[in-house]
């Protein structure tokens, strides 16, 4: 005869979430580390060999896909990035 026996397990620490704060950084730093990457990409297929223009030209419309939906997301959430803000958190985070 198998007895089987089933264990609740109970979470001793409660998994806080992030701040509105924590969330509007996240989003401020995606977008900035999606510019870089789409900057970088913009340049890479400037000088690009035959065989990598496909590739940067795909890299170029993911990151500028990405980019509009940070960006349409951080204006839902009131955020204004401006250049200050760009600046401060490149130095800080990125």
């Amino acid at each position: 005869m198998i007895i089987i026996r089933h264990e609740e397990f109970i979470r001793e620490e409660k998994i806080e979430d992030k701040s509105e704060d924590e969330k509007n950084l996240e989003l401020i730093v995606s977008i900035i580390k999606t510019k870089n990457e789409l900057d970088s990409a913009n340049k890479n297929y400037e000088y690009a060999e035959e065989g990598l223009i496909d590739y940067y030209s795909y890299q170029i419309k993911a990151n500028q896909s990405k980019l509009d939906y940070l960006m349409k997301k951080a204006q839902k959430r009131g955020i204004v990035l401006d250049m200050i803000n760009e600046i401060y958190i490149r130095k800080n985070k990125a």
